[in-house]
């Protein structure tokens, strides 16, 4: 959870820098709202399934998951009706750019966590 939040972060910032210098300031912080409109929620949700719980059980992380993801889309649905009510002037394509960009992110986190399962697999029937 933590690379993916770091990926996302990273793509945001890279994101920024490139858009501020070939579009100006508001592209880039437009950007990086939107980069940050993807990471907060996602932080959140991955707070939700880390955090320490009285019973460990599949129940309890089943019920952490539903209210992270809850929570998740509250927060998204809050932060993008903020930014579009209180920034202006604001580059829209840049924002949805930084948030598609993040949430790319996670797509790739993803595949390297299957890569890395793949991996283990195949080493371990190897050693068989």
């Amino acid at each position: 959870m933590l690379k993916v939040l770091v990926l996302q972060i990273g793509i945001g910032a890279i994101l920024t820098v490139v858009l501020w210098g070939i579009s100006g300031p508001i592209a880039g912080y437009s950007a990086l709202l939107g980069s940050l409109i993807c990471v907060v929620p996602n932080a959140f949700l991955a707070l939700r399934l880390a955090a320490p719980r009285r019973d460990p059980g599949a129940k309890q992380l089943v019920q952490a998951a539903y209210i992270g993801e809850l929570g998740k889309l509250a927060i998204t649905v809050a932060m993008f009706a903020s930014v579009f009510t209180l920034v202006r002037p604001l580059s829209v394509a840049a924002l949805f750019a930084g948030f598609i960009s993040a949430q790319l992110m996670t797509l790739a986190g993803l595949l390297l966590r299957q890569e890395q399962i793949t991996k283990e697999i195949t080493s371990n029937n190897d050693g068989e």
